[in-house]
This record gives C-alpha cells, sequence and structure tokens, in this order.
C-alpha cells in the first residue's frame, strides 16, 4: 500500500478536517430521527398512508444495512476520500430527490435509495479518514466527537423535525440536508487521504450474501412489532405456528455463516476477501464491536421510549419534547470531549464500564420516577446520565476497534463496525417497542378486567379486539376513538384510568429491559483494553 498522505498539521486545518467528518455524521443520523414526529405531513403531501412513509424508513435502514460492508471495501478501492465525497453527492441528491417528491415511488428513491447508498459509503469512510487524520494518541478525541455528532442529530431531530413541520415544510429539512453536503464538499478538500491500493476487487458473492444476510436480518427484527417475535400476532405470516420474525432472522444468519465460510475460502486461495474472517478473532475488536452494539440497542431504545413518554403520556409537542431532550446532549458531547482532554491516559475499559453503569443508572432512575403525576421534568437527572454514560463510550470505543488493526484496514472495519451499530440500532428500538406494547396490553385488559364499571360484554370484546396489541394512545386520542364509539361516560373514565395506568407500565418494562441490556454488556467489558493505544 502506498504511503499515507499527511493529515492536517495546524490545528485551524484540524478543526476544520474534524468538523467536516463530524457533519457527515450528523448528516447521517439525523434522518433516522428526523422524519418521525412528521410521519403523517409527510404521508398527505405525497399521496400516501402512513404505513406508506413508515415502509420508506424501513427501506433506507435496509439498504445501509445491506450495502455498510461492501462500502467500506469501496473505499479500500477507490480511496476513502473519494469514496466519502462520492457518498455525499449521492446522499445530497437523494435529499433534494427527497425534497422535490410529489409521490412516494419518487420519496423512496431519493430517501431509501440514494441516501441510503450514499450512507453505506460516507460511513465506513469516516472511519478510514478518522484514522488517517489523526495520529494514534488524538484518535479517542476525535472518534469521540464524531460518534457524539450522530447521537446529538438523533437526539434534536424530533426538536428539528417538529419545527420545520409546524412553521415551515418537512421538506426544507431535505433542502437544509442539501445546503449541509455542499458545504462538507466544499470543506472536504482538506482531508488527507491514503492512495487506492490497486490490488483491491470488489468479491461480488461475499457482497451479494452479506447483503442478503443482514438485509434479511435486519427486515425480520424491524417486522418484529407488527408480526410477533416468536408467536405470531393475529393474521401475521407464519410457519409452523412460529412467527416469520424468526424464520427471517435464521436465514440472515444462516447467510451471513455463508459470508464468513465464503471469505475465508478467499483467503485461503491469497485472493481479496471483502472482509477477513481473521478479523473476528481480534480479542480487542470483537470486544469493541460488541460494545458497539449494546451501546447502539440501548442508545435507540432510550430515544424511542423517552419521546414516547413526553410527547404522547404527557402530551408535549414536538419542541418541547426536544427541548426536554437537550440535556442529554450536553452531557454527551461534554463527555466525549472531554475524557480524551483531560484523562489522555485513563483505562479505556475503566471508562467504558463507568459509561456502562451510568447509562444503567440512568434507565433505573427514570424507571423508578415515572408516576401519574410525574412531569416532564423527571426525566432529565436520568438523561444527563445517559447522555454522560454514552459519551463515556463515544470517547473510546472508535479508537479502540480501529487501533485494534493496521491503518490500512480501518475502511474494512469501518464497514463492519457501522453494519453492527446499525443491528444494535434496529434490536435496540424493536426490543423497546415490543416489551412497551406487550406489558401495556398485558396492563390495559388486567385493568380492564377487574372494573367493576365496564360491562362483561365491553371486557369480551375488549379481549378479542386487542389481541394483536394495545396502541400507545394518548388519553385525547383513546377519547375520541370511544365518543366515537358512543361509550358511556363511565366506561370511557375507566378505560382512561386503565390506558394511563398501563403507559407507565409499559414505559417501565420498556426501561427495565434497557436497564438491563445494560448489565448485561457489562459481562463482555473484559476485551476492551486497558491502555490507550500509543503510536509506534
Amino acid at each position: 500500500m502506498a504511503p499515507r498522505e499527511t493529515g492536517p498539521e495546524s490545528p485551524a486545518a484540524t478543526r476544520l478536517v474534524l468538523l467536516t467528518l463530524a457533519s457527515g455524521q450528523f448528516l447521517m443520523a439525523l434522518d433516522s430521527s428526523v422524519m418521525n414526529v412528521s410521519i403523517a405531513t409527510v404521508a398527505d403531501d405525497v399521496g400516501t398512508t402512513v404505513t406508506g412513509v413508515q415502509g420508506a424508513i424501513t427501506a433506507y435502514t435496509l439498504v445501509m444495512a445491506m450495502f455498510m460492508i461492501p462500502g467500506g471495501k469501496v473505499g479500500a478501492l477507490i480511496g476513502h476520500k473519494r469514496a466519502f465525497m462520492i457518498g455525499c453527492a449521492v446522499y445530497g441528491c437523494g435529499s433534494l430527490t427527497t425534497a422535490l417528491a410529489p409521490n412516494l415511488p419518487v420519496l423512496l428513491l431519493g430517501w431509501s435509495l440514494l441516501e441510503g447508498l450514499g450512507a453505506a459509503l460516507i460511513l465506513p469512510a469516516i472511519v478510514a479518514l478518522v484514522a488517517g487524520n489523526f495520529g494514534v494518541e488524538r484518535r479517542p478525541a476525535a472518534y469521540g466527537l464524531v460518534t457524539a455528532a450522530g447521537a446529538v442529530a438523533i437526539a434534536l431531530g424530533p426538536l428539528v423535525g417538529g419545527v420545520a413541520t409546524t412553521y415551515f415544510s418537512w421538506r426544507w429539512v431535505f433542502a437544509g440536508e442539501v445546503a449541509i453536503v455542499l458545504a462538507i464538499l466544499a470543506l472536504g478538500r482538506r482531508i488527507a487521504d491514503a492512495p487506492a491500493e490497486s490490488h483491491s476487487r470488489i468479491d461480488l458473492v461475499g457482497t451479494a450474501l452479506s447483503a442478503a444476510g443482514l438485509g434479511v436480518f435486519v427486515y425480520g427484527v424491524l417486522r418484529s412489532d407488527e408480526w410477533g417475535w416468536f408467536q405470531p400476532k393475529p393474521d401475521a405470516p407464519s410457519w409452523l405456528g412460529i412467527s416469520l420474525v424468526v424464520w427471517l432472522m435464521l436465514a440472515g444468519l444462516f447467510l451471513i455463516w455463508l459470508f464468513l465460510r465464503w471469505e475465508a475460502r478467499l483467503v485461503k486461495r491469497s485472493r481479496e476477501p471483502l472482509v477477513d474472517p481473521a478479523l473476528l478473532q481480534n480479542r480487542q475488536l470483537t470486544g469493541g464491536l460488541t460494545m458497539f452494539f449494546f451501546q447502539y440497542l440501548v442508545q435507540m431504545g432510550v430515544f424511542f421510549v423517552v419521546p414516547l413518554y413526553l410527547s404522547v403520556a404527557l402530551g408535549l409537542s414536538a419542541l418541547k419534547t426536544g427541548a426536554r431532550i437537550l440535556p442529554l446532549s450536553l452531557t454527551l458531547l461534554a463527555a466525549a470531549i472531554l475524557i480524551p482532554r483531560f484523562l489522555p491516559d485513563v483505562s479505556p475499559r475503566r471508562v467504558v464500564r463507568l459509561g456502562i453503569l451510568s447509562l444503567f443508572a440512568g434507565a433505573v432512575i427514570l424507571m423508578a420516577a415515572l408516576d401519574a403525576d410525574a412531569g416532564a421534568e423527571v426525566v432529565t437527572i436520568p438523561l444527563l446520565l445517559i447522555g454522560l454514560g454514552m459519551g463515556a463510550l463515544a470517547s473510546q470505543l472508535g479508537s479502540v476497534t480501529v487501533s485494534a488493526v493496521p491503518d490500512e484496514r480501518s475502511a474494512e472495519v469501518g464497514g463492519v463496525q457501522n453494519a453492527v451499530t446499525n443491528l444494535g440500532s434496529s434490536i435496540g428500538t424493536a426490543l423497546a417497542g415490543s416489551v412497551l406494547i406487550a406489558a401495556l396490553t398485558s396492563s390495559f385488559l388486567a385493568n380492564i378486567e377487574q372494573n367493576p364499571e365496564i360491562p362483561a360484554k365491553v371486557k369480551s370484546e375488549a379481549s378479542v379486539e386487542l389481541e394483536s396489541g394495545v396502541p400507545f394512545l394518548s388519553d385525547a386520542q383513546l377519547k375520541a376513538a370511544l365518543d366515537e364509539a358512543g361509550t358511556s361516560t363511565k366506561v370511557t373514565q375507566a378505560a382512561l384510568d386503565a390506558n394511563a395506568d398501563a403507559r407507565l407500565d409499559g414505559l417501565r418494562a420498556a426501561l427495565a429491559i434497557l436497564a438491563l441490556t445494560s448489565l448485561l454488556a457489562m459481562f463482555f467489558t473484559h476485551r476492551i483494553p486497558t491502555t490507550q493505544p500509543r503510536s509506534t
């Protein structure tokens, strides 16, 4: 491999490169949350249903998951900087197409396909470009800021989407993304890069197997809420009495196993693999990847549960919901930036463990604080702790994974790393949602059954109608539905009381599973090194 170009030398140039890469990460993460508060508005505007827009979001996630690993290899083939710039251009075209979309097919083309493909090129390239532009001793801070930028984007997404939809149009969000892409392309010239490897080639069979395996697995996870994880919901597809979700996940795992077997075969024949299976035998790398998986699982679960509590249970607007989540962003940024700066020699394992404990404490405190009389202020302290934990993890994990392999393999690691975080994000959202709905349904039906004010006929009908799950509704939404059904005042009030209690039970159950997942992550921290990587 040709020598790596010298990275930016002056502090101003270094900051500019870091800002450019962090902006790219911010942009990629923004799309994951910015439109969640505007789905109904987007559906009306492009002449489709809420299901259609949710399908576009799902397709975007799938495209990213399928092509993340091949996207990392493209950087080795054409150069990481070029892959980053091309990815930004493709993403920008997708954002422009989405902003102008008159109907669902055009929305799918821009948002799901073009933006998804652009992200699959950009995210692995960012990992490689940080490695190429910053010395080993400076990487924890650089990776921390880049990772924090993505998490902050997810936290700010509902606020940005709410402001745009309320005062302007959801289309302005995507138009703004185009402007950010143009700025990144203009500033990207200062990024140093390693020349492309002339002997690199794309493993087409491996690409097909990895894309199919990850795509099928993630699709199964994304359908779990609608079809059921194991027991199929009414009218949901099944095979041998088991939900299709299980079979899709098993099929995805089998395809990934075939992919790894194929890659091992290529290595034995001295041919270029998409991913060298030997990487998965690297203790430090697999430790970092495992922590990334757990971090994003808990992180996305929290970003699913907390906005539901604020916007649905408490009835806050998208703007107020976003403002209440801001404390998380503040401590996240502070930890990601300040830990590497003031504790450059601290043990990564210790920081990761303290970060996990902070995530656990935040989830447990929030779970205990939720009460029928609680207000929005109860989320502040827990979110400060959760943000602190996320920032602590962000300050170490990027450097841990990349320092585990030679720099020339950083893009390969970047592709695998982002595939793992994508899996964690998908499972975190689906798991939190499934547990929440299951607990909500059980609690609501139990409350209805025990209430003497509700006639036996209504109880029986509720058990049948709500067998597939009780929707997470606000009091206003439920009252409107009951009024439309013509229920009596007593039945309506009893249902509202049962719904309020069940909502809290569902939220507590979801937070409990996230807290337990945090503790589970602690068992894998022994793979994280105890000393910081240093230049040799």
